[in-house]
């Protein structure tokens, strides 16, 4: 598998704490969700524009074309209907209230990004999945169909928009037994006049750099901003809101949008606090006109 893999060993004085804080929140959920706004029909069809519909996923239209970024519309993120995150804050838009998806991409295996609910919606609505390598199996086992599946760097023409799979340096696995059998990845996808980066889960490293390099300015980076407490067990697989604005600062992107935040309680931040830290750190970094915190259901032109 890639180099840019996640966790390493966590000390079970660490881990065993954390996650009994995860299962007491699944049932006693925490204030500070993202806020909400009654989405915009006309704004669905705008275009370059990106809507926050909750967590990763984003509804983007881009030239002709238009593709859901890790779709999830469950309760809950989890292989289990009663136990798991609980959703905190509604999706932005309603499944069948979206316009049009030419495509979905899914970025990684996880429950949080590849909600198998939400796959067999889409999947019996003919909307065909990018996937980076391995993750094929998973959507079939859904009933959808794979448009392309991808290595890092390898890139596909999909409803007339290019679709780079990129890296990132997190990890996959659905259970005990399958750690980083399939790829995770961030993406890239261009039009004629614009690039949207929307980079998954990760952590920082140089590969955003690399993006830059090889692939050109952004024009709007989706940056996960949330779920990076406790650092010991976080900081190989999660950046913190520092980190996403200097990986902001290493894609160049012209607009960058937290993401990953104040939808499911995840980790042992307040949900409240990534797009504070967020912001600040992109005013310290002068790029407060650049970097952006959306509400759920809020549509972004650019």
């Amino acid at each position: 598998m890639p180099v840019h893999e996640g966790p390493g060993r966590v000390s079970a004085m660490v881990a065993l704490p954390f996650f009994w804080r995860r299962l007491r929140a699944s049932t006693r959920p925490r204030p500070g969700a993202a806020p909400l706004v009654k989405f915009d029909p006309p704004s669905l069809e705008r275009a370059p524009a990106v809507t926050w519909i909750g967590h990763a996923t984003f509804y983007v239209r881009l030239d002709g074309a238009a593709f859901l970024s890790d779709p999830i519309y469950s309760e809950r993120a989890s292989p289990l209907g009663f136990a798991g995150p609980r959703r905190l804050v509604a999706p932005g838009v309603p499944l069948p209230a979206l316009p049009r998806i030419d495509f979905a991409l899914l970025t990684h295996d996880h429950y949080d990004h590849s909600d198998l609910p939400t796959m067999r919606e889409l999947a019996g609505r003919g909307v065909p999945f990018v996937v980076p390598s391995g993750l094929a199996a998973l959507v079939t086992s859904a009933g959808g169909r794979v448009a392309a599946e991808l290595g890092w760097w390898q890139a596909a023409e999909v409803a007339g928009l290019r679709v780079t799979c990129v890296p990132a340096r997190h990890f996959s696995g659905r259970g005990l037994r399958d750690r980083n059998r399939t790829l995770w990845c961030g993406f890239v996808v261009c039009g004629r006049s614009s690039r949207v980066y929307h980079a998954g889960d990760t952590a920082l490293f140089a590969g955003f750099a690399e993006v830059r390099r090889r692939l050109g300015p952004m024009d709007v980076a989706l940056l996960p901003i949330g779920a990076y407490e406790p650092r010991a067990m976080m900081h190989p697989i999660h950046l913190n809101p520092e980190e996403a604005a200097r990986a902001a600062c290493d894609v160049d992107a012209r607009i960058s949008v937290g993401m990953h935040w104040g939808t499911f309680d995840l980790a042992d931040e307040p949900l409240d606090e990534p797009p504070r830290r967020f912001l600040a750190e992109a005013q310290r970094r002068g790029l407060q006109r650049r970097a952006r915190v959306m509400a759920v259901g809020e549509t972004l032109a650019f």
